[in-house]
C-alpha cells in the first residue's frame, strides 16, 4: 500500500510539471517567392510560446539544415521545437523566433557561374521578407545564425561576409576542409557535391580557385580584417569521431592565431543527430546571451 501510494504522489508531482511548459507554434510549408532564384523558396518557422498573445517584437535565429535534407529536417530530427520550448520554459533563453530555410544543396553561397545565388537570396530577399512577415527585431543585436554541417559551413560563411548582420554564430560540426582534404577529394567526390559549387575538377591545386578561396571559411579568415570577424560572437562545436574534425580544429587554430574570440567544443560523437541534438542546446543558449543586455 504504501508504494502505491508513492507512486501515485510521484505521478501527481511529475504530471503538473511537464504540463507547465508552455509550447510554442510551428509554421511549415511556408513559401516565399524568389526573383533571384527564379522560384519559390520554402521555409519553416518556430513562434515562441506567447508570439500570439502578445505585441512584442522577438530576436531571431536562422537555422541551417544539413546536406540533402531539407527545412523540416532540425525539427523532424533534431526536435529544435521541443529544445527550445524547454530552454525558454526553464528561462535559459530568451523567447525567440527560430527560421529554417530549404536551401537544397546549394551548400549556402552563390555558385562558381552564378547560376544559383542562394547567398544574394537569403540576404537581400529571404532576411527582408522574415522581418516584414514576422514581429522580429531587425537590429543585428537580436540576429544569429547557426546550423550543422553544410548549414554550419553556411553559418560560417554568412557571419564572414556580413558581420554587421549578425551578433552570433554557433556553426555545429560545420563541413570545413583544409586545402590538403579539397585536393585529396576523388574525382567521383568532387563531381557529385562540389562541381555544382565550386566549379569542374580541374584537379589538384587547380580546384583551389579565386571563387573557392572566397568561400572557404579558412582562408576567408586567413586574408581577412581579424577586427570585422570579432563583431561577430562565435561559438564552434565538432565531435572528435567526426570527419570534420581536422578542418573544425584548423578553424580553431586560426581564430587562436587572429586574436578572435571564441568558444571551441570538442564533445565525445561523430557526424549524427544524436550530436546534433545534444548540442543545440549550448548553442541556443551561447546565442541568447547575446540577446541579453
Amino acid at each position: 500500500m504504501r508504494r502505491l501510494l508513492f507512486s501515485v504522489l510521484l505521478v501527481l508531482t511529475v504530471i503538473p510539471a511537464s504540463a507547465q511548459i508552455s509550447r510554442g507554434t510551428v509554421q511549415e510549408g511556408l513559401t516565399v517567392e524568389s526573383r533571384i532564384l527564379g522560384k519559390p523558396v520554402r521555409y519553416t518557422v518556430y513562434l515562441p510560446y506567447d508570439y500570439h498573445t502578445s505585441t512584442r517584437y522577438y530576436p531571431v535565429v536562422y537555422l541551417l539544415h544539413g546536406y540533402t535534407d531539407n527545412d523540416t529536417g532540425w525539427l523532424q530530427f533534431g526536435e529544435a521545437h521541443m529544445i527550445a520550448d524547454e530552454l525558454i520554459n526553464d528561462r535559459e533563453i530568451p523567447p525567440m523566433i527560430i527560421v529554417m530555410p530549404d536551401a537544397g544543396v546549394s551548400w549556402y553561397v552563390n555558385n562558381f557561374d552564378a547560376s544559383v545565388r542562394y547567398e544574394d537570396f537569403f540576404i537581400d530577399e529571404f532576411i527582408p521578407h522574415i522581418e516584414a512577415q514576422y514581429r522580429v527585431r531587425r537590429e543585428k543585436r537580436y540576429r544569429a545564425v547557426s546550423g550543422l554541417s553544410m548549414g554550419g559551413y553556411g553559418t560560417l560563411i554568412y557571419a564572414l561576409h556580413h558581420p554587421d548582420l549578425f551578433a552570433a554564430a554557433a556553426p555545429l560540426s560545420a563541413a570545413v576542409f583544409t586545402e590538403d582534404e579539397m585536393i585529396g577529394r576523388t574525382g567521383d567526390q568532387w563531381a557529385q557535391i562540389l562541381a555544382p559549387v565550386f566549379g569542374p575538377d580541374r584537379g589538384g591545386q587547380a580546384r583551389l580557385t579565386e571563387h573557392y578561396r572566397a568561400n572557404s571559411p579558412l582562408d576567408i579568415i586567413r586574408t581577412g580584417d581579424p577586427e570585422e570577424f570579432r563583431k561577430v560572437r562565435w561559438y564552434i562545436d565538432c565531435g572528435d569521431d567526426d570527419f570534420l574534425a581536422r578542418g573544425n580544429s584548423a578553424l580553431h587554430v586560426l581564430m587562436l592565431d587572429k586574436e578572435i574570440p571564441h568558444e571551441y567544443r570538442v564533445r565525445n560523437g561523430g557526424h549524427s543527430w544524436s550530436y546534433w541534438r545534444t548540442g543545440l542546446p549550448d548553442a541556443l543558449r551561447f546565442i541568447g546571451v547575446s540577446f541579453h543586455q
